[in-house]
Parts: C-alpha cells; sequence; structure tokens
C-alpha cells in the first residue's frame, strides 16, 4: 500500500479509530490492531510476502528467547549465527542471486569462454532490506546483552512489520522501539498534530518535488548522449532533488503516522543537502542506516582506532558494503567506493568531525565561506549520484563524461516551467526548518494560526494542483 494513495487515505482513519477506541486501554489488544493492520498494509502488494516477515519475526523471535535463557558461549554464537544465517541467506537470495549469477557468466566472458545461463524468476519483497536488517539488530543487541529479550510474540511482530517504517524505514533499534510497545500509551494531541504537519511536508516532497523532478531526470537520462554539459548537470542536480525528496518524503510520512500512534521514531532525514562536507553529509542522510553500519560493521572492524591502512579499509568497506546495500548492480558499487574517495580525505586529515552543528546556527543566512563549502558539497553529491540513478556503468560513465566535457552554451528548458519556483519555495522552506525535526515544526510552534493555517492550505493546493497522475512508487521500495 502507497502511502501516496487512496487505499491509504481509507486505511489510515480507520486503523486510527480501532486503536484508540476499540483498544482502549488494553495494551495487547492495542498491538494486536496494530499487528494486523500493519499485516494488511504489507500484504496489500503480494499476500505471499506475509509468510516471509512472518518467518524471519519467528526465526528472531525465538532466538532472542534463547540467547536470554542461556549463557553458555558457545551455544549464544551459535543462536547468533542461526539469525545472520536466515536473515542474509534470505536478503541475499532474493535481492543477489542474479546479480551474482550474470557477475558468474560475464567472468567467464572476459576470458574468451561463452557461458549463458537464464535469470532466476524471483520477485523481490518490498521493504526486505529495511525489515532484515531491523530483526537482525534485536538478536545482536540481545546477544552482546545490550537488551533483555520480550516475551510477548506479539509485541515483537508488530515491532518487526509496524506499517508507518515498515516498507522504507527508518530502521529503527529494538532498544528504543520495542519498549515502546510493551508501555500503554496516551494520545497527546499535540503530537498528532504536529505528526500531521510532518506527513504534509512529507507528502508536498514527494507528490510535488520528487515526482515532478521524476519526469525531467527520465528525460535527461533517456537521451543523455545527445544533450550537452549544462543540462546533463542540470540532470543530475534535479535526481539530487528527487532521491531526497522521494527518501526522506516516505520518513516524514512514516515519523508523522507513527506519532499519530503514539509512536516516536527516531530522524531519517537532517537536512543533508545543507551540509559543509561530506562527512556531515553522511552524518544527516539516511541515518538510521548509517549509524547500523557505523554500530554493527564499522566499529567491530575497529573503526578508525587503529593506523592508517585499517582507516582506508574500513571506510572503504563501510561505503561499499552501503552500496552494495541499495542494490545489485555495479553501479551501487561504484557509487559507494566514490562516496568513500569523498570521505577520505576527510578522516585520514581528521577533519571529518568538524562540522557537528548546524549551518548558519542561530542565522538567517550562511556565510560566504559556509555557501561555497555547501555548494560543493552539494556538487560532489551530485556526482556521486549519477551512479547511483544510471541503469549501467556505461551509462554513468557516459553521462559524466558528457557533463563534465560537454557544451554549457544551451540547457534544456524543464517541461514543467513552474518546477523551479516550486524548488525555490521548497529550499526556503527546508532551510527555515533546518534546525528543527522537519520543515513544518517551526511554523506550526511560532506562527500566528491564520498564517499556519494559510501556509498548510497552500501546501494541500500545490499538492492539489502540482501532483503527477497515477500512483508513483517510492523509490527505495526497490531495496
Amino acid at each position: 500500500m502507497l502511502f501516496n494513495s487512496i487505499d491509504f487515505v481509507v486505511f489510515l482513519p480507520i486503523v486510527f479509530i480501532l486503536y484508540w477506541w476499540v483498544g482502549g486501554n488494553d495494551l495487547r489488544r492495542r498491538n494486536l490492531i496494530l499487528l494486523i493492520a500493519s499485516y494488511v498494509f504489507y500484504g496489500w502488494w503480494d499476500p505471499r510476502f506475509l509468510v516471509l516477515i512472518a518467518f524471519s519475526t519467528l526465526v528472531d523471535y525465538f532466538v532472542g528467547v534463547r540467547l536470554g535463557s542461556t549463557s553458555d558461549e558457545r551455544s549464544r554464537k551459535y543462536l547468533l549465527w542461526t539469525s545472520l544465517a536466515v536473515n542474509l541467506g534470505l536478503l541475499g537470495y532474493f535481492k543477489y542471486s542474479n546479480f551474482f549469477l550474470e557477475s558468474f557468466v560475464d567472468a567467464f566472458s572476459l576470458f574468451g569462454q561463452p557461458f549463458s545461463m537464464e535469470r532466476l524468476n524471483i520477485i523481490l519483497p518490498v521493504g526486505i532490506s529495511f525489515y532484515t536488517f531491523q530483526t537482525l539488530s534485536y538478536s545482536i543487541d540481545v546477544y552482546r546483552n545490550k537488551m533483555q529479550p520480550t516475551k510477548d510474540p506479539v509485541a515483537f511482530a508488530t515491532y518487526v512489520s509496524f506499517f508507518p517504517q515498515l516498507v522504507a524505514g527508518p530502521i529503527e533499534r529494538a532498544e528504543k522501539l520495542l519498549p515502546q510497545f510493551a508501555s500503554l500509551r496516551k494520545f497527546r494531541y499535540d503530537m498528532a498534530v504536529d505528526g500531521t504537519r510532518q506527513m504534509l511536508w512529507g507528502l508536498f516532497k514527494k507528490m510535488v518535488i520528487a515526482d515532478n523532478c521524476a519526469v525531467e531526470v527520465d528525460r535527461i537520462f533517456g537521451q543523455y548522449h545527445e544533450l550537452g554539459g549544462a543540462t546533463l548537470l542540470l540532470g543530475a542536480v534535479l535526481f539530487a532533488f528527487q532521491i531526497y525528496c522521494d527518501f526522506s518524503g516516505y520518513s516524514d510520512i512514516a515519523i508523522g503516522c507513527a506519532r499519530l500512534f503514539g509512536f516516536q521514531l527516531m530522524k531519517n532525514f537532517a537536512f543533508p543537502y545543507f551540509s559543509r562536507d561530506i562527512a556531515e553529509f553522511w552524518r544527516r542522510w539516511h541515518i538510521s542506516l548509517s549509524t547500523w553500519f557505523r554500530d554493527y560493521l564499522y566499529v567491530p572492524l575497529g573503526g578508525s582506532r587503529g593506523g592508517t591502512a585499517m582507516k582506508v579499509r574500513n571506510t572503504f568497506i563501510i561505503f561499499i558494503v552501503s552500496g552494495f546495500w541499495h542494490g545489485a548492480n555495479w553501479t551501487f558499487l561504484a557509487w559507494g567506493a566514490l562516496n568513500a574517495f569523498f570521505f577520505l580525505p576527510l578522516l585520514l586529515s581528521g577533519r571529518n568531525r568538524t562540522h557537528l552543528g548546524t549551518v548558519a546556527h542561530g542565522r538567517w543566512l550562511p556565510g560566504a565561506n559556509e555557501l561555497v563549502h555547501m555548494l560543493f558539497t552539494f556538487f560532489l553529491t551530485c556526482v556521486a549520484w549519477v551512479f547511483f540513478r544510471a541503469r549501467d556503468m556505461d551509462q554513468a560513465l557516459g553521462y559524466l563524461q558528457g557533463m563534465f566535457t560537454g557544451s554549457y552554451t544551451e540547457i534544456l528548458a524543464p517541461t514543467m516551467q513552474s518546477l523551479p519556483y516550486l524548488l525555490v519555495f521548497f529550499l526556503l522552506m527546508e532551510w527555515a526548518g533546518r534546525e528543527h525535526e522537519h520543515a513544518l515544526e517551526r511554523t506550526g510552534n511560532r506562527w500566528p494560526r491564520p498564517f499556519r493555517w494559510s501556509l498548510h492550505i497552500g501546501i494541500v493546493s500545490l499538492i492539489g494542483l502540482f501532483m503527477a497522475t497515477g500512483e508513483t512508487p517510492f523509490i527505495y521500495f526497490q531495496f
């Protein structure tokens, strides 16, 4: 089920009413309502996927229970490896089988040995990368004795399948989200109103900015070999806005929706395009995934505590694995490696934690030096995004070659003439809200009611006027 669909417009109020009124003050009943709603939400695409998520849930629930009942280190390691093998095995089969088969065939061809093999007819379950990492974090944290395992199967199953963030995150940690299913939540009007406001901004980002940028991006990438450098640069910039507004828009809707039910999800984006270097960008982009890799991969590998060789190795591992998590294509590996190259000089010079605060804190405008650093960082991310968007390495390299060597005397005009003005409005709102949880939080807390309502009605009107026809899936559904 899509957030930007009529189905969800009907679904959400029904679940809201059942949860707060039918659920009453019975915690288990409320969790059961959320669990059923989450399975309906997920099974809306294909009910067969429910078997997979139910199986992963059962495995990690029983692994957690057994980890909590034994102190034998050998048994505990066996249980942890069972969780890792099941979850990563399922993820590897559904997401990477064809990639490895094709790479195997290409390797034979490279050495002059013709070889062919048919692709497997595998349907990638929606959101498998997200809920797999969420269940893994639970097993690992219980193994590390960072938290006690739950013995409530309904609460655990709801934690795994919680519908607001099930398909595309944020990837929540069990130690933060699972206890929220163990306490009776009270309805808070202010929390629900701010959640609705955040959902509105997320829908604007997705349905107005991302979907309209997608039209231009598809057109430019589709005929990149015929276009000049200026147009190709424009295509890369528009894709940067598309991917950000699409994914952070989903996160805004998910976080806001969860707040309607009394849950607090982690912040997944912190206005990353206002970053002053790549290190700051990665602290602000897809925070739930970046911190997941940091805590469960980077730190166990030694992090940045060792010598130069270890720092370089771990940096490339973390970025390449992150790229591979996004998709089974060499372009994603190249995207990860390129970001590692961008990040490495900051790490080796000890400047990777220079910018920890918000840019232009307490000021309306950035300084000239801050502006230059923001623009340069944004340009680097746009270059890397070309690999993320390209269908293969040939298109990515050809696109970049045209972008850097092509003519800058003319630019392809956008088919939607109002798009530049919408982007300016979007950037102004994001800039004004950069020190808050989301772009509309400041207006909701400080603006007088007439101005506040005028803004919200205006945003609803913009969605109605400029939303793309039809229901468009979120980009990260494919991951």
